[in-house]
């Protein structure tokens, strides 16, 4: 193989992460969403904080410490899992 197609395949391995790394929201999850759910849900994906990718979606009616209160208590149980530390 090529070094012209090795580099294709790297921009599409590289561009496919990228894309399966958006915080992708339907309009009724920004109208209703469970912020706090949806925080604890990333954390506990291994995700750091995206509360600033759901508020460029959304719009304001974002709660930013609704998520990050969330976030932190799935960070806490996934540390707890994945490290086996009692924070």
């Amino acid at each position: 193989m090529g070094l012209a197609f090795t580099l294709r395949m790297l921009q599409i391995v590289v561009l496919s992460l990228t894309l399966a790394g958006c915080a992708a929201l339907t309009e009724g999850d920004c109208r209703t969403g469970n912020w706090y759910a949806l925080g604890e849900r990333d954390a506990m994906a291994g995700l750091p904080p995206r509360v600033d990718q759901y508020a460029a979606q959304c719009g304001p009616g974002v709660s930013a410490a609704s998520y990050m209160d969330g976030w932190q208590v799935g960070y806490t149980e996934w540390n707890r899992r994945v490290s086996g530390s009692k924070m």
